[in-house]
């Protein structure tokens, strides 16, 4: 049996290097938010490691929350149909929700998550990714705190996926392109 770590090209972003632009980012939502009611909404799956490393590095009270929405299925590009798969189980009426997502892709799911989210009397909606892949934008999504531009190519690593698999690694890399295709 093959070490699955085989199947990466290239470390795109070290373990090291995440850990600093995660703590970077927990200070700003430190600051912007300090004195005010924040939740941290995370998308599942993608969005655990990222959520979790930035949740501790937030020096602020906050409460937070799980969603968990499709787009994707089984396919390595977004459907363009989102479902809705868990909902918030608690409310965000009158609370600065802050949406964290692993990637910025397409940025379908998201458009849709937020004007979902819209309607239920939040403060504000703003969004935290670790990784925006801009160049495959198909909708503008704007996102108030993001970790680092990258290129596209098919990423897996501190939370990414591809069929359920290299969530676990601590850094961003790619995948070889014969495990996919």
């Amino acid at each position: 049996m093959s070490n699955i770590s085989d199947d990466i090209k290239e470390i795109l972003l070290d373990e090291q290097t995440i850990k600093r632009k995660v703590k970077e980012i927990g200070r700003r939502v430190s600051k912007d938010y300090e004195g005010e009611d924040l939740m941290l909404v995370g998308i599942l799956k993608g969005s655990v490691p990222f959520m979790a490393d930035l949740l501790r590095e937030i020096t602020i009270p906050c409460t937070m929350d799980f969603m968990a929405v499709s787009s994707y299925g089984n396919s390595t590009s977004s459907s363009g149909v989102v479902r809705i798969l868990k909902d918030l189980d608690h409310e965000i009426e009158n609370k600065h929700v802050l949406i964290v997502e692993d990637i910025i892709d397409s940025g379908i799911t998201l458009a849709y998550l937020v004007d979902y989210l819209k309607g239920r009397k939040a403060k504000s909606i703003e969004i935290a990714c670790l990784l925006n892949k801009a160049e495959r934008r198909k909708i503008n999504v704007k996102a108030k705190y993001i970790g680092f531009e990258v290129p596209d190519y098919f990423l897996v690593g501190y939370g990414l996926d591809y069929a359920e698999k290299y969530r676990n690694f601590p850094y961003v890399g790619i995948l070889k392109e014969e495990v996919y295709k």
